[in-house]
């Protein structure tokens, strides 16, 4: 190993990975990338020797160590108590941007949208994703989507910044905060604190639901898309496929200090061993690895040789399998192996038909987010909504009973099942489950609760035979509601 060269942590992983890992690694060695892998062990094998999150402590000190990791896809086994080790590694090393470009490759490769040319930045580390869940009754499960100020800021900076760097021209953001006015809206709210920053780059918010129709008919008119963790999930890998293939989609999961380059389909087992699959979206994750690591001039070389091979019709089978529907017949059909070199006979080339790529010769460098201080905000104890499991009472008899027990240092405000108000003044005709919100505030007059009276509350519900299984405080932030209202209030 030269001086020169970086050591990067690589990961073989199950299924397809190893087949596809050593086809990358063979056009990256081809093309003089300045790397020196050092492997390591993640995945199937990990999990089954008793580690739940399919890593050891001993990868765990190398990731940390040098930064950049380059990994195949893995198998997790479908079990109870075995944790995603991609959730795993974004969370634990701050990885909070996912990166996921879509690109038409027509002709070449059949798509409705010839010109969709778009990058998914999707925040990866909130949202549903933390995969806190509980059973809190027999009938009903919860799971908590948790959003944070820092966390919106990081993503929706980064977006920003990646738009200035690559020179893209608009940044859409895709929200349900017509809904989730609390959490999807403070998504929103950053976004539209952030964006007069950036006065080159033109902003937009789409309601997710319409801008995903949208973007599903209209790809061309979007750029770079930031949005939150499920969304973007889900947005991204249909981009994926209306691309062509999901196989030639990559991934880059940023974080300030650490960066994982990776496909984003997974360890097709069923076709492990053939020798058939398509290493692209593995392959162009490491040209986004490579530029990450200053070494733009061979990931530009390796992608314009790719874009050739694919302009001469050198397909695996994934993409002659959709060619062929479209009743293309010329075409070569190679493995995996086979596919690798024939990018590498085509390194020093650019495509004719298809854009050739420029990247710049001096590192294109993403400026560390720099984050609102919101921790000294003013909290006041406002209420609670205290959550009781009960499949007995009728809405009324259980309004009734906390509306008595409850005097005199609370008032009963409402109840709710499944979000829907049902007392007081609920309709017979809302159907309820065993899970109810009761919210309780002071009466009009009254000094503000404490701790103290919320657990005198708890306790006459203990004392009348209630079960609570869960409470939300209720609070005033800096003077400003910080909680959505019921129906009525």
């Amino acid at each position: 190993m030269t001086k020169s060269n970086q050591v990067i942590p690589v990961a073989k992983g199950d299924g397809i990975g190893p087949e596809i890992m050593d086809a990358c690694l063979c056009i990256l060695r081809e093309a003089g990338a300045r790397i020196e892998p050092r492997f390591v062990d993640i995945g199937k094998k990990v999990y089954l020797a008793g580690y739940t999150a399919g890593i050891t402590e001993e990868t765990w000190d190398i990731l940390r160590e040098y930064k950049v990791f380059y990994k195949a896809p893995i198998t997790t086994p479908q079990r109870d108590g075995f944790k995603s080790l991609n959730v795993t590694i974004r969370k634990t090393l701050g990885l909070y941007a996912n990166v996921r470009p879509a690109v038409s490759y027509h002709p070449f490769v059949p798509v409705n949208y010839p010109g969709m040319d778009v990058v998914v930045i999707r925040e990866n580390e909130e949202d549903v994703y933390a995969g806190i869940e509980h059973q809190q009754t027999p009938e009903v499960v919860q799971c908590l989507k948790l959003v944070s100020r820092p966390g919106c800021e990081r993503v929706v900076r980064y977006a920003f910044e990646y738009a200035r760097a690559y020179g893209r021209k608009k940044i859409t953001c895709m929200t349900k905060d017509n809904i989730m006015k609390l959490t999807d809206g403070l998504f929103h709210r950053v976004f539209d604190e952030i964006a007069p920053e950036y006065p080159e780059v033109e902003s937009e918010h789409w309601i997710v639901d319409i801008g995903t129709a949208k973007l599903a008919d209209t790809p061309t008119s979007f750029d770079v898309i930031v949005v939150p963790n499920l969304y973007g999930d889900i947005v991204s890998d249909m981009l994926g496929q209306m691309a062509g293939s999901v196989g030639i989609a990559p991934a880059a999961n940023v974080g300030d200090d650490h960066a994982m380059f990776e496909a984003i389909h997974g360890s097709a087992p069923r076709h492990a061993g053939k020798g058939i699959a398509n290493p692209s979206g593995l392959l162009l994750a490491g040209v986004m690895m490579l530029i990450s690591i200053d070494q733009a001039d061979v990931a530009e070389r390796i992608h314009n040789a790719w874009l050739k091979t694919i302009e001469d019709r050198v397909w695996t089978y994934d993409l002659v399998r959709r060619v062929k529907a479209a009743g293309e017949t010329k075409y070569t059909e190679v493995g995996t192996q086979e596919f690798a070199k024939a990018v590498v006979a085509r390194l020093g080339q650019e495509p004719e038909r298809l854009k050739s790529v420029r990247y710049s010769g001096k590192p294109i460098k993403i400026r560390r987010s720099q984050l609102t201080n919101v921790r000294d905000a003013k909290m006041q104890l406002d209420g609670v909504d205290v959550f009781i499991g009960n499949g007995k009472l009728s809405p009324d008899e259980l309004g009734r009973k906390l509306e008595q027990l409850a005097e005199p240092k609370f008032r009963l405000i409402m109840i709710t099942n499944r979000g829907q108000k049902v007392y007081p003044d609920g309709y017979p005709e809302t159907f309820c489950t065993d899970h109810w919100r009761c919210r309780f505030q002071v009466p009009a007059g009254a000094p503000r609760p404490t701790h103290a009276d919320l657990r005198w509350l708890l306790e006459n519900i203990e004392q009348n035979n209630l079960e609570w299984i869960k409470l939300e405080n209720l609070y005033l932030m800096n003077g400003k509601r910080a909680y959505t209202l019921g129906q009525g209030q």
